[in-house]
């Protein structure tokens, strides 16, 4: 049936008429605009470095487009917080306008200034609309804190590049304790001389920059003096929760040769790149040595704990969940874990690589290199794999290595090399997601302990990392005793 001309004029102006509506500018008073959140909260953020960007989208659910006559900061000038408004900057943007049935974006971002304050602050703000002359507003909150700053004044060249560095302190023979008081903030890399050593003392609180790390050189010293409860902690220095489990954030910490009173004790080392970094690197010389106990190595975006020649003892420590090796003991050196566990069940950026959860060898390139020993009692290698265990070793020079009363995933262990172990049986952490290597009630880890490897060193081994009693009973395997 043909269209009716004075329908299909009708229909024309109609179009004509809703479409000059939908350009025409909203004045009414009682007009508003949505917003994706009320307010805005930045996670704590140091001082003198901002923060991430934080977005809010600004809607207009009018049928009609609408002038946003400013978008400004209530504080002004004087405030803490930085506005890009539909990709204008500044703390006032003027004449702002969203169409009809559409929004824009609004990104923030945050500075603190340095204070005097030692505790966590309070960063307030508000982001003001004036929308036909009313004003709607979004709070903005961020926690500021204020913190020790190291930041790189010298470069070194490595291999195809430069790698910049600053120095603990630039007195030689000298000692320089870190208290609690404030957080550290490592830019670059921290070097620890040849005749300096740092102390950390409890709850001190270590927070590396993107590709930052601390560096102990050769025959410097390291000792990190945390306790149950009060850790020491390095991580990232990115705050937010986005972050808070992201692995690669800064690169390691590192120990070169010499010195033989390193220790580390109740530390936690999250969210590197390699979380710690032993090594000797002329194999002639004598092994430096590390005490390392009541530690928690994990979530690394390569190995948690990269030995070269070195001598660790170690008991009471996880090292979890890495792209790669768990702990690599490379090019031979002497090792003792006692009440260990290795665990890996890194799911993370495409899950893990391949790599075992712990790798032995005794050689670099074709040189071997003695392996004095490498002892494990009372220990957990545990993972994701059907095999964790690798065990690589060339002939003419030492290659001792024993495992004894251990829960082992593996089938590559002689029997001349291995005592009352358990193998391939199911470990039952608590959660590995969340890095609860705690035992359940069904672990076949629990009652398979030696009782005599506590008697090793009684002040450390006989509680567990999380403090509870091993000498109640029977003993279990790993870091951790089991209890209800």
């Amino acid at each position: 049936m043909p269209v009716k001309p004075l329908f299909f004029l009708f229909a024309c102006l109609s179009m004509v008429f809703l479409s000059c509506k939908k350009d025409k500018t909203l004045t009414d008073p009682s007009a508003k605009v949505s917003f994706s959140q009320d307010s805005v909260l930045f996670d704590t953020v140091f001082t003198t470095i901002g923060s991430t960007t934080r977005a809010i989208r600004v809607i207009n659910k009018n049928n009609q487009k609408i002038n946003i006559s400013s978008v400004s900061l209530e504080q002004g000038n004087a405030s803490n917080f930085f506005l890009n408004v539909d990709g204008v900057k500044g703390r006032q943007v003027n004449g702002v306008e969203i169409l009809a049935n559409d929004s824009i974006y609004i990104f923030i971002q945050v500075n603190v200034n340095p204070t005097s304050q030692n505790t966590p602050l309070v960063i307030q703000d508000k982001i003001l609309f004036n929308v036909n002359g009313n004003i709607q507003s979004v709070a903005l909150e961020a926690w500021g804190q204020d913190a020790y700053y190291h930041f790189p004044d010298r470069a070194i060249q490595y291999k195809t590049g430069f790698l910049p560095y600053s120095l603990l302190s630039s007195s030689t023979n000298t000692t320089v304790t870190w208290s609690n008081d404030k957080p550290h903030v490592i830019y670059g890399w921290l070097v620890v001389d040849s005749t300096q050593k740092l102390v950390i003392n409890q709850g001190v609180k270590v927070y590396m920059h993107k590709g930052a790390g601390l560096w102990v050189y050769r025959f410097g010293c390291l000792q990190v003096n945390g306790v149950a409860g009060n850790e020491v902690v390095f991580q990232g220095d990115r705050r937010e929760g986005d972050y808070s489990d992201q692995p690669g954030q800064w690169d390691r910490i590192w120990i070169n040769e010499g010195r033989l009173d390193n220790h580390i004790n109740y530390a936690i080392i999250k969210n590197s790149y390699i979380g710690l970094q032993t090594e000797v690197i002329a194999t002639t010389q004598q092994p430096g040595r590390l005490k390392l106990t009541n530690t928690a190595i994990k979530n690394c975006s390569k190995w948690g704990l990269y030995a070269v020649a070195y001598n660790i003892w170690g008991a009471n420590n996880t090292i979890s969940n890495c792209k790669e090796y768990v702990a690599a003991l490379t090019v031979g050196g002497k090792y003792t874990f006692l009440h260990s566990t290795f665990a890996n069940y890194f799911d993370k950026e495409g899950g893990r690589g391949g790599q075992v959860c712990v790798h032995i060898d005794n050689y670099t390139g074709s040189t071997p290199n003695n392996l004095d020993s490498a002892y494990f009692g009372n220990c957990i290698i545990d993972g994701s794999q059907a095999n964790e265990l690798e065990l690589d070793m060339k002939a003419g020079a030492n290659a001792r290595y024993e495992f004894d009363n251990s829960l082992l995933k593996t089938a590559v262990i002689a029997a001349t090399n291995s005592t009352n172990n358990v193998f391939n049986k199911a470990s039952d952490f608590r959660s590995v997601s969340n890095y609860d290597f705690r035992l359940n009630s069904g672990s076949k880890a629990r009652g398979i302990g030696d009782p005599a490897i506590l008697l090793i060193n009684p002040a450390v081994l006989n509680t567990d990392l999380k403090g509870d009693s091993r000498t109640s009973g029977a003993v279990d395997a790993g870091a951790n005793q089991y209890t209800p």
